[in-house]
């Protein structure tokens, strides 16, 4: 996970998920990576920034409401889910939003 996403133009959704993490790993950094491949896998999914400086901010971007339902529904993902309510995080806040409008600039 490294870079900027590749989104396609506008309109699609992103899933913007923030977060305050527990102290210890306690498998967090597996768990997360196989998140992140796992997400790449589903039909619909377009990509993934994230960064962590004290609050950690994961955005995945997806090709519809469907998509997101689709992924949260995913039987890994609900594990993941399950022991980041339980283990992994003290705060958390997921908000969806439709992308309308995206420009910038690509460094070749």
């Amino acid at each position: 996970m490294s870079g900027i996403a590749k989104t396609p133009n506008p309109p699609y959704y992103a899933v913007i998920f923030s977060s305050v993490r527990t102290d210890g790993d306690h498998g967090y950094g597996a768990m997360a990576d196989r998140m992140v491949e796992l997400a790449a896998q589903q039909e619909g999914f377009l990509g993934i920034e994230s960064a962590r400086e004290g609050v950690g901010i994961t955005v995945s971007y997806w090709a519809s409401e469907e998509a997101i339902r689709n992924w949260k529904q995913n039987a890994e993902h609900l594990e993941a889910q399950r022991l980041g309510h339980k283990t992994w995080y003290s705060e958390f806040e997921v908000r969806v939003a439709k992308v309308e409008r995206a420009y910038g600039v690509t460094q070749a």
